[in-house]
């Protein structure tokens, strides 16, 4: 017997072994993995020390260039001293004292005008100082208001010195001696300054010499000193005028936000009492948009969505889901909790129809996803699980399946017939949008680590990864498959929206890891975060709702923007389709729904 039980405890020691053994196999797999993460953090540290050392070489290169541009501010300032002291001496004289002295003069202004521009941009202290200059001569040249007719003398003396326009618009920031001793026709040029910079400062402008020469400097101080100025010569004034006329259409390209209604041609615009649209001037209009209802609330309306035969529409506020008909908008359905605790705020952040119209989905911020029947207006069904608010819901095509994306990162599977979660999909950050495609295989999710996943319903695997250098360069809050079922659009908080071809016969290999669908087509235009994006049920045309407060609708095939709608005062979202002619647009910090078509 006892020989009998030492042979029957040796079974148990083999499968300790064997434990051991795989214990030690994982532990030295991980040590192996620890040093792969060690050395990518040492090279990663590597790299991050060069970029600083890189920085660090800039930012000398940086104070030697300022510290040059300094010096010669000071030497300018220098020279632009010694010319007006002399310049208090010749200025009675005749001749050839009179051009010395003045050809000093207008040097000054004509440093600081090249200069103002050119320094304006670099140093904040340039050129102010660069254009002060012309004002004290005013005070020292007032012999000049005697002479209103050199002006004219001026024009006589330009054709024979061409040498000084040549010689200021070539070298504006190092004019030296040579300069001034090369400007006798600056007396005439005095004159022209005083009647070209505005009241007294004009020296700049005529510093170039001969009238013809106006136009040369005539660079944005002229205008903006002295729009009326005195000028003798008449070519002046049409320079002052002509930057207006181009603002009217400017070259926006999809940033419509940048156009001003209020210039634009009728053809161009449509206005109503409390928004507007702005179609693309570079496209043929081929949609027209108008206001339909206008549905107010008593509270901030989260999320907007259509039913799918586009009669009905739900909006998510605090407490309540309202259901209003697209027809007359009228309120048909009002839902609220009455379970829950009335103390506090208990936002609505989605909801969902079911294909058949009968269910409305509902996700809040206490976690819990609320099926109704909208007909009777009582809860079928409750799921709870997610641990963090729900942000989004979509129903799939048979009415059956319900997906749900939440802030504690999991994206959730729940079956309306059962009454359960039949999956559950973990990734690494919040979830933000999800959605199911039109056969219900596969459902999307997009999250704050900027990456968008695609995964099989039916066996939990994820077959797509859409990010990398095509991807997005910020946090993804929407996604929507496109009618086919094969292309995926997504907006993001780095202001873009994008079109994904998804891999075909994705989750056909088992094991094989997700694939990266490829980005074909990246829609610019928005000046602020992308909240919301939707196709039409016909792909004709993706719609885009941000924070800029602007619905933009895109063409998919040139990737231009046809039109661009204003309604609400704070940051648009994205209400869905309705066919091809209606949409809602709801404004998370304003209390009403647009409805248009």
């Amino acid at each position: 017997m006892y020989n009998a039980h030492r042979g029957m405890v040796s079974t148990p020691n083999i499968r300790l072994t064997e434990l051991l053994d795989q214990v030690r196999t994982e532990f030295e797999n991980q040590v192996a993995r620890t040093g792969e993460y060690e050395h990518q953090i040492t090279t990663q540290m590597s790299e991050m020390e060069l970029v600083r050392q890189k920085v660090y070489q800039l930012e000398q290169q940086q104070i030697q260039i300022k510290q040059k541009y300094d010096d010669e501010i000071a030497r300018l300032h220098q020279e632009l001293a010694k010319n007006h002291s002399v310049q208090s001496q010749p200025p009675h004289v005749s001749g050839p004292p009179h051009s010395t002295g003045h050809s000093q003069g207008p040097q000054p202004p004509v440093i600081g005008h090249g200069n103002g521009g050119l320094f304006g941009g670099i140093m904040a202290n340039g050129p102010n100082q660069g254009l002060a200059p012309p004002q004290e001569q005013p005070q020292q040249q007032q012999p000049p208001h005697q002479m209103p007719q050199p002006p004219p003398a001026l024009t006589q003396q330009g054709p024979p010195p061409p040498q000084q326009p040549f010689t200021y618009p070539q070298s504006q920031p190092l004019n030296n001696g040579k300069l001034v001793s090369e400007a006798p026709i600056l007396p005439v040029t005095s004159t022209a300054c005083t009647g070209g910079y505005g009241a007294q400062p004009p020296q700049p402008t005529a510093s170039p010499g001969p009238a013809r020469r106006k136009p040369g400097p005539p660079g944005p101080p002229t205008p903006q000193q002295n729009p009326p100025a005195p000028y003798p010569d008449p070519r002046a004034s049409p320079r002052v005028a002509r930057p207006t006329p181009p603002l009217v259409n400017p070259n926006v390209g999809n940033t419509l936000a940048d156009l001003d209604p209020d210039r634009l041609p009728p053809n161009q615009k449509k206005e109503g009492a409390d928004w507007f649209a702005i179609f693309n001037p570079r496209v043929q209009r081929v949609l027209d948009v108008d206001l339909v209802h206008t549905l107010p609330h008593d509270s901030v309306v989260c999320c907007v969505r259509f039913s799918h035969d586009g009669k009905y529409v739900a909006t998510g506020c605090n407490r309540s889901a309202q259901i209003f008909d697209v027809q007359n908008g009228v309120r048909v359905s009002y839902l609220q909790d009455d379970a829950v605790d009335k103390d506090g705020d208990l936002y609505i952040r989605s909801v969902c129809f079911s294909p058949d119209g009968r269910y409305l989905a509902t996700g809040a911020e206490d976690k819990v996803i609320r099926v109704w029947d909208i007909k009777t207006r009582a809860i079928k069904h409750t799921f709870t699980g997610h641990e963090q608010d729900i942000y989004s819901l979509d129903f799939a095509s048979n009415g059956r399946h319900i997906a749900s994306g939440s802030g504690d990162r999991t994206v959730r599977v729940w079956d309306n017939e059962a009454g359960q979660q039949v999956l559950t999909l973990q990734i690494e950050d919040g979830v933000t949008t999800v959605a199911i495609s039109p056969d219900g295989h596969f459902v999307a999710a997009g999250s704050l680590d900027k990456s968008v996943r695609v995964w099989d319903v039916t066996t939990g695997n994820l077959v797509e990864r859409l990010e990398g250098q095509e991807g997005h360069k910020d946090s993804v809050y929407s996604v929507a498959f496109a009618p086919n079922g094969r292309d995926l659009v997504s907006g993001s908080l780095d202001k873009t929206i994008k079109m994904w071809e998804l891999q075909p016969l994705r989750g056909m290999l088992p094991g094989a890891g997700p694939r990266g669908g490829k980005c074909i087509r990246t829609f610019e235009g928005h000046k602020d975060f992308v909240l919301s994006v939707a196709l039409t049920p016909d792909g004709r045309w993706v719609l885009s709702g941000s924070k800029d407060r602007g619905v933009q609708f895109w063409d998919p095939q040139s990737g231009n923007t046809q039109l661009m709608l204003q309604g609400h005062k704070n940051s648009g979202k994205w209400a869905g389709t309705r066919g091809t002619r209606d949409f809602g647009l709801e404004d998370p910090a304003d209390e009403s729904f647009c409805l248009s078509s």
